[in-house]
């Protein structure tokens, strides 16, 4: 998601608030991880031998293959899963260094679609002549046995779910969406449910990394992709090689605690854009940068009540859930702001919900004909197989709303109540909060952005104080992540890094 190549929000989307993601992901217990990474074993090695066919896919200068991997790690003589790879060789006459894995977070979404639509074409000319740029999409997502979950209509009924319930019946509601989200996707699924965990999709990587003929590996991840990634090297320290995590998670938090403080995440942002918002000729939300929350939370009260035309084909309204969606969309990238601000005009003086819709389409991954990618599927069945629910009953969620208002007051009631979904979930959790040290690694950058809404910028320190050859690269601005964004000197450090090896000085800032 970097570049705005595509729609930025596609390609970094984190787990958060619309209804059904529960709370960021993180990953299996030390413990399992710790116990898990036996390359050795004989049942495994057919897999680590395995040569990938390469052919060509459609999609110029790229070339697919299918990797397969065992379904279950502690029983691979039970059956494989089959993952769709990619790779753009390098361009470059000089030395090759190898295979670039890159990874686009999610959970969910399509690492695939991302090198082809973008990091293969998009990053810097001088990192792609000397790697090969590679992608796998993780297991249950994208083109990897595809979790799936509910069909075009019933996820339009979903998404408009009132996630703000203001009594009894609504409440009812909300839970029996989230309990009919889970049976959809335990009917659909229920074998590959049991194994779509970040350990597991770690562990793929490996195998992937074996078939390259790479010794070490080579990668970028993103949002959700950080944690994959610092997954990776807790796993196979003595594997890692150039490692960026950009857009960090913190893996020794709960699922409560990550998704409060990524409501305070939203949070911090909606300030940046209601300050920027104030300054400009056009905001519908007011000239006073103190009002501007308050505005926008007033014109989501009137949606709650009275949902807005919107000119969909299917008939959709505009309506509470949405508009939140639409607008949290928007807090992934400033470059969305213009946007935002004149689909709020629109919907707030027009009565016009088309532009606030969209963003949230897209947010969704859902087309014009009414078809959504599987990318919520696979962010729900990750992040619950990952960590215990934050929250296990509807009183649990309205003991916590306090904490979660204080935090956001714009965003902070849908954020509470978006933490419930898990609690239905047909699959227990594999997963704990742990931390990751990855102790005999090499250097890992992990980079944070000072005003990143969906990973904030603390999770980059305590993921880089965890890592034991951590060095943390901090871009002070807006915007989820930070490689590609237009810093010159973000960009540099980055490049010099996966070109030489070079990782940044300890402590270094760049804006």
């Amino acid at each position: 998601m970097h570049m705005r190549r595509i729609p930025r929000q596609t390609w970094t989307l984190f787990a958060v608030a619309a209804l059904l993601v529960s709370a960021c992901s993180t990953g299996s217990s030390t413990s399992a991880a710790s116990s898990s990474a036996d390359t050795g074993s004989a049942g495994l090695a057919p897999y680590y031998a395995q040569k990938l066919s390469w052919r060509s896919c459609g999609v110029g200068g790229f070339e697919c293959a299918t990797m397969k991997a065992p379904r279950d790690y502690a029983a691979p003589s039970e059956g494989d899963v089959r993952l769709a790879v990619s790779r753009k060789k390098a361009t470059g006459a000089g030395e090759a260094l190898g295979s670039l894995l890159v990874n686009p977070g999610g959970p969910g979404g399509s690492a695939v679609g991302y090198v082809q639509s973008y990091a293969g074409i998009g990053y810097p000319a001088k990192v792609r002549e000397r790697y090969d740029m590679v992608a796998v999409d993780p297991r249950g997502v994208a083109r990897s046995e595809p979790v799936e979950c509910l069909d075009g209509r019933e996820m339009d009924a979903y998404t408009q779910t009132d996630t703000t319930p203001d009594s009894a019946r609504e409440t009812n509601e909300l839970v029996g969406a989230y309990k009919k989200f889970a049976e959809g996707c335990g009917s659909s699924s229920p074998d590959l449910l049991r194994h779509v965990s970040t350990v597991e999709a770690a562990r793929d990587m490996d195998i992937l990394r074996a078939a390259l003929g790479d010794r070490r590996l080579t990668y970028v991840g993103a949002s959700y992709g950080t944690f994959l990634g610092a997954t990776y090297a807790g796993l196979f320290p003595d594997r890692v090689g150039r490692l960026v995590l950009d857009g960090a998670m913190d893996p020794s938090l709960s699922a409560r605690r990550l998704s409060l403080d990524q409501t305070a995440g939203f949070e911090t942002a909606f300030d940046a854009f209601a300050k920027d918002c104030v300054r400009q000729p056009d905001c519908p939300l007011g000239t006073e940068e103190s009002a501007v929350g308050r505005n926008l939370k007033a014109f989501f009260d009137r949606l709650d009540t009275s949902p807005i035309p919107t000119g969909d084909a299917d008939g959709r309204k505009l309506g509470e859930a949405l508009a939140t969606t639409g607008v949290i969309a928007a807090m992934y990238d400033e470059s969305t702001w213009q946007q935002l601000r004149e689909s709020l005009t629109s919907a707030m003086r027009d009565k016009d919900g088309a532009g606030l819709l969209l963003l949230a389409d897209s947010y969704y991954e859902r087309d014009a004909h009414g078809r959504y990618s599987n990318l919520m599927y696979a962010n729900a069945a990750v992040n619950c197989l990952d960590l215990p629910a934050a929250y296990a009953t509807p009183d649990q969620v309205r003991e916590a709303l306090p904490s979660f208002e204080k935090a956001s007051p714009v965003f902070g009631e849908v954020m509470a109540w978006s933490s419930l979904s898990c609690a239905y979930w047909p699959v227990r959790p594999t997963g704990e909060p742990h931390r990751i040290e990855a102790k005999g690694a090499a250097p890992i950058v992990v980079v944070g952005t000072t005003r990143d809404p969906a990973t904030p910028y603390r999770w980059a320190r305590s993921l880089s104080d965890q890592l034991s050859s951590a060095r943390l690269l901090t871009y002070e601005g807006d915007g989820h992540t930070a490689y590609g964004r237009g810093s010159e000197c973000i960009d540099d450090a980055i490049n010099a890094y996966l070109l030489r090896g070079t990782p940044p000085v300890a402590g270094k800032r760049c804006s």
